[in-house]
């Protein structure tokens, strides 16, 4: 591939929700500029996107694909990412790169809630955007319906460029808005001028008057000709819209059909004209050895640095680290330093990736997006620069997982391989996270949803090799007592020779913190007990703390006093002292009113206003206790604030989209362990003493 400099690259993501189109229009743009020779079909298994075998297993996006596509004189790089929310890391690693979005909505479905979200995004990164309505070649898709549904969510910056033309319920053509003519598609493929349809000449004159307006309000010498009654040039309009959609007061809607490639020419050519090279966008980062701002705004001229967006790890291809050229120029086998690992990189040979094609490049300029192979030790998110002159950016803010399921092995002896495939599948997913919660014996996945999970779960058979079966987690229970006890022990072993002695007497009470297991004291006097016998005692009570007689779970909040007890001068000792106390402990919590605690989480559930009734209901059926609302930082949404058990939240998520339509979140954090109904406690305690009866056989 040619090398482009900063003025000639567009980095452009496509956003939408799952369905919209976004693969099939990339298969239409590539088909355009000759890439390919014919489109693939998502169907056919066939796409550049959506190469991965688990992709064309499923019939969706699951990762984000760049595919350069070289236009006029400029390179595009599309960013095409997955619509389905359980792969949110992959758009938000792609936003973080990209200078410009569009996004896809389908004429027929309108307005989802994915298309929701994608605007969200680009308002959090303040991106330029079009919209591109697809599927127009369907009969009942409806364009005007889509624009004004834009128009009531979004106001006046919603600008259509384009009018369909419609002949028998076909799409044959459109009506440019800004140089009010008709235009349509003969059998060449080609564009042939024709008259605005009457049915379009009422909606055209208020889309032209709308679009008049914005140009307009660009500068005062046109504001005064517009009141003048003046009209403006072809070229004048185009400026001042491109100044409208660089600074977002514009969003120009445009609409094609990808099945049969129409409208894809006019989009090439208007992100071209209206959507900014890099150098039109600003990028600071830190220098480290100062602590100062470092602009690299996507300066050719400034000192090498790039940032590191996405990995690939790929058992044929091997690992590739996407990177984005935040200034310089960087050439082949450059020596790039990583300043959160200390450490510094041969970068070797340049790519290009086109979906999973790989291409060679000599150099790759600021503001252009490429790949280096097999470095070392750089991660996602990692910033490379030179040595001389380190800069760390910003490392992107990714949505963490809160779905969580307990994983094992199907057959034994895989934990190895399963360990070492999950690494390479965490180096690509920063989304995943792997977790051995040793306290209860189990290893956990968390992710953003089922799907994501049951994907790592079939990624791990047909990549790797290796089957994991994937369950409901165990819930942390913890044991403490509500009275006061005072209970004797006394361990006796009379087996030839030296025998074992040891007697205490102790009281238990409620400690009043449970945040720590035990508090331990002795007040014997008379050296009942001798003294060096007191640290085995306690450590009988370390001990029995990890179990405790209900359900084997830990013990907290308890004080246990060593009050007296006897000592054989010949067989006791530390061993008999501690078997004696940890007995006592048992014995001491059955009689001091032994209560199960569950963990108590505190969440925040964001939804929209619309679903806040329907969410609060399902809430309070999880035993959840509501402890605030406000209105969320995004726009129409509010933010339920809730104390719920931990045992409720399993499958919450699946439950909380299917109310919402997808566009519910949550998330939470551990707050306190509370008693457990007495309902709950009952449950618990006869399965967990049944599977510890089990795992006995």
């Amino acid at each position: 591939m040619n090398v482009y400099t900063t003025d000639k690259i567009r980095n452009v993501v496509l956003l939408g929700h799952g369905a919209s189109g976004k693969s099939s229009l990339v298969e239409a743009m590539a088909y355009l500029a000759k890439l390919t020779n014919r489109m693939g079909k998502v169907e056919d298994k066939n796409t550049i996107s959506d190469y991965d075998k688990e992709e064309m297993k499923r019939g969706f996006s699951i990762k984000t694909s760049l595919i350069p596509i070289p236009w006029q004189d400029c390179k595009i790089n599309i960013l095409d990412t997955p619509g389905y929310f359980d792969f949110v890391g992959e758009v938000e690693e792609a936003v973080s790169v990209a200078d410009a979005a569009i996004i896809v909505i389908s004429g027929k479905a309108g307005i989802e809630t994915g298309t929701k979200k994608a605007w969200d995004l680009c308002e959090k990164y303040k991106l330029p955007r079009m919209i591109f309505v697809t599927d127009m070649d369907i009969d009942n898709a409806s364009y005007r319906q889509v624009v004004q549904d834009l128009q009531d969510l979004y106001g006046k910056k919603i600008a259509p460029f384009h009018l369909p033309i419609r002949e028998n319920g076909e799409f044959v053509g459109y009506v440019n808005v800004i140089q009010q003519v008709g235009k349509k598609w003969n059998d060449k493929g080609e564009v042939d001028h024709v008259e605005v349809p009457e049915y379009s000449k009422n909606n055209l004159s208020i889309c032209r008057d709308a679009l008049m307006e914005s140009v307009a309000e660009t500068s005062e010498e046109f504001m005064e000709r517009y009141f003048n009654g003046d009209d403006f040039s072809e070229d004048e309009i185009r400026q001042a819209l491109r100044v409208n959609v660089l600074d977002g007061s514009i969003v120009p809607v445009m609409m094609g059909s990808n099945v049969l490639a129409r409208g894809m020419y006019t989009l090439l050519t208007d992100i071209v004209k209206y959507f900014p090279s890099p150098d039109k966008r600003k990028c600071a980062g830190i220098y480290t050895k100062t602590n100062e701002v470092f602009d690299a705004d996507y300066d050719f001229s400034k000192p090498k640095t790039a940032y590191v967006f996405k990995t690939i790890v790929d058992p044929f291809i091997g690992k590739y680290s996407l990177v984005k050229v935040n200034s310089g120029v960087i050439k082949t086998d450059d020596i790039l330093y990583n300043y959160h690992r200390d450490f510094e990189e041969k970068v070797g040979k340049l790519y290009v990736l086109r979906g999973n094609k790989v291409e060679e490049v000599k150099e790759l300029h600021a503001g252009d997006i490429g790949a280096f192979a097999k470095l070392q030790k750089t991660l996602t998110t990692d910033s490379l620069s030179t040595k001389a002159t380190p800069i760390a950016f910003l490392r992107t803010a990714l949505s963490k997982p809160y779905t969580a399921r307990r994983y094992k092995a199907v057959n034994k002896g895989d934990e190895d391989k399963i360990s070492q495939a999950l690494q390479k599948i965490l180096a690509e997913d920063c989304t995943l996270r792997n977790v051995n919660d040793s306290e209860n014996s189990q290893t956990l996945l968390y992710g953003i949803g089922d799907l994501h999970l049951e994907v790592v779960k079939s990624l791990l058979e047909e990549r790797y090799k290796v089957d994991i079966e994937l369950t409901k987690p165990k819930v942390a229970f913890r044991e403490t007592i509500r009275k006061n006890s005072d209970v004797e022990f006394k361990y006796k072993k009379q087996s030839g020779g030296h025998g074992q002695y040891g007697h205490v007497k102790m009281k238990f009470e409620p400690s009043g913190d449970e945040t720590q297991s035990y508090i331990f004291e002795q007040c014997v006097v008379g050296g009942a007990v001798p003294k060096n016998f007191f640290p085995a005692v306690e450590k009988g009570i370390a001990e029995g703390v990890k179990k405790g007689p209900l359900a084997a779970y830990p013990v907290v909040g308890i004080k246990a006093t060593l009050y007296d007890g006897s000592y054989h001068p010949v067989d006791s000792s530390e061993m008999a002292f501690k078997i004696a106390a940890k007995q006592a402990l048992k014995k001491g919590i059955l009689d001091a009113k032994p209560v199960l605690l569950e963990p108590i989480n505190k969440m925040i559930v964001t939804v929209p206003d619309a679903y806040t009734g329907d969410v609060m209901g399902d809430l309070n059926k999880r035993r959840s206790r509501v402890m605030g609302m406000n209105p969320s930082e995004i726009a129409g949404y509010t933010d339920i604030e809730v104390d719920v058990p931990a045992l409720e939240i399993y499958g919450y998520g699946a439950v909380l989209r299917s109310m919402t339509g997808g566009a519910g979140t949550f998330s939470y954090e551990f707050a306190r362990y509370q008693q457990a109904t007495d309902e709950v406690a009952n449950k618990e305690i006869e399965e967990r003493k049944s599977k510890l009866e089990e795992s006995s056989l």
